[in-house]
């Protein structure tokens, strides 16, 4: 049997198994038990603005009242915002958001979050899993309600404000905001309002097929522009469900999330409000967050793919403060759960305390020059260290970088797919590196 659950909860074209109605029905249905097993007799359901949203969101909220637990939908809302309110809200079991995050609009996908706002481990969804297949003895007398939360936004909104001084700043930061015609279209005006920040929008405007569509964290092109010829102080982009941020400086340079984890790790220490020393990031990190981390005086902490292993690494070894390069960031002392709009707040907190631009921020951390390249492989997912032609290739790279650079090479979690990264000392040898391994791969596999 196909598992349901990949990197990221269940996700795929719509229509199409996994991503279909039943199985959100059966989804909804399980999460309700699990919600009644703690003694709980709520779920939060949330979504951003595919146009299958409302589709699966019906489903969902079907399943939850069949298990006579009552369905709140909390309408367009970012992810964290659901994990935010499943934290917060009283009598709620569990949280779903209905997201395919940067995916195009055709997908959509299924992200849950349980009691206290975190998303569930592996065994967890391997236990909800064998109930959405077999969901047997789940039949109850009762029926719960659907009920729609009319102040979700207005709720995550003010936890978020709440948390950072910006009634003090004089004069207000220039802001450009892109929201990815996606789930923070809406909350983006209550959070960067007039009243504290001198804020543009663009991208904000969804249809239910525009979301992640030449816009957002992964197309900061149209953010960029403006944020040059507005002089704006800083622009900022979230992707379709707004778990991620991408930033821009003042000059149009493109912020990812390992400079925005090496600028606000560094501020954090100074101020000593850096817990145990430590930043968790992804074995894809960028070798030069290492460096900066280090000349900091800060222990970096590599794990392995996907926000839930940095939460889990946090976790383990007391750490605050962790993300990706994608712009998926975790504050652990303000939230639960990986936060695009809470990390634009950290972020211009920093510029704010410091008076400094965000390009000069940036320089704490020189980029070292990564390439990434897809390589289609068979389903069979051989050793590929154990085949002579590729091993050796590898190892040949890697000793020419040495110290300089390194060689990283996976299988996808989710696609036939070898990915192959690369990262040295100059774009040449880099992309070099780069090319050679996958001549190997696509010669030996």
């Amino acid at each position: 049997m196909t598992r349901l659950f990949g990197t990221d909860g269940i996700r795929g074209r719509v229509n199409t198994p996994p991503m279909t109605c039943e199985t959100a029905l059966k989804t909804g249905r399980a999460v309700a038990l699990m919600a009644r097993d703690l003694g709980q007799h709520q779920v939060v359901i949330g979504k951003d603005t595919r146009i299958s949203g409302d589709m699966l969101a019906s489903a969902l909220a079907a399943g939850v009242a069949s298990a006579g637990v009552t369905a709140c939908l909390a309408g367009v809302i970012p992810t964290p915002g659901v994990a935010y309110l499943a934290a917060s809200m009283e009598h709620v079991g569990a949280g779903v958001m209905i997201s395919a995050s940067h995916n195009p609009f055709y997908d959509n996908g299924i992200k849950i979050f349980q009691k206290g706002g975190i998303k569930l481990t592996d065994d967890q969804e391997t236990v909800l899993e064998a109930v959405i297949h077999d969901p047997e003895g789940s039949s109850e007398d009762t029926v719960g309600k659907i009920l729609h939360l009319s102040d979700s936004l207005e709720r995550y909104a003010r936890f978020l404000l709440d948390r950072f001084p910006f009634k003090k700043l004089s004069p207000r930061i220039r802001v450009v905001v892109d929201a990815s015609n996606g789930a923070a279209s809406d909350i983006c005006h209550q959070v960067f309002n007039d009243a504290l920040f001198d804020a543009v929008f663009i991208h904000d405007e969804p249809d239910g097929f525009n979301i992640n569509k030449d816009c957002g964290s992964q197309h900061v092109q149209d953010l960029q522009k403006l944020v040059t010829t507005r002089k704006a102080d800083i622009g900022i982009a979230f992707d379709g469900d707004a778990d991620r941020m991408i930033a821009v400086d003042e000059t149009g340079g493109i912020i990812t999330g390992d400079r925005i984890l090496a600028i606000c790790a560094g501020h954090a220490k100074k101020k000593n409000q850096l817990p145990n020393n430590r930043v968790v990031s992804t074995v894809m990190s960028n070798i030069g967050l290492t460096r900066a981390l280090n000349a900091m005086g800060i222990t970096h902490i590599r794990t392995g793919v996907g926000d839930r292993q940095v939460l889990a690494q946090m976790q383990e070894t007391g750490a605050v403060m962790g993300g990706e390069d994608s712009g998926h960031m975790i504050f652990l002392d303000d939230h639960t759960t990986g936060d695009g709009l809470l990390s634009a707040l950290r972020l211009i907190t920093v510029m704010a305390e410091t008076g400094r631009p965000l390009s000069d921020l940036a320089s704490v951390m020189q980029v070292f020059p990564q390439v990434l390249k897809n390589v289609k492989v068979d389903a069979s997912r051989p050793d590929f260290m154990q085949i002579p032609g590729i091993s050796e290739v590898i190892e040949a790279v890697s000793s020419r970088l040495g110290e300089n650079g390194r060689v990283l090479v996976r299988y996808s979690g989710t696609q036939p797919l070898l990915r192959v990264m690369v990262e040295g000392p100059d774009k040449a040898l880099t992309l070099a590196g780069c090319d050679q391994i996958c001549q190997a791969i696509h010669a030996h596999i």
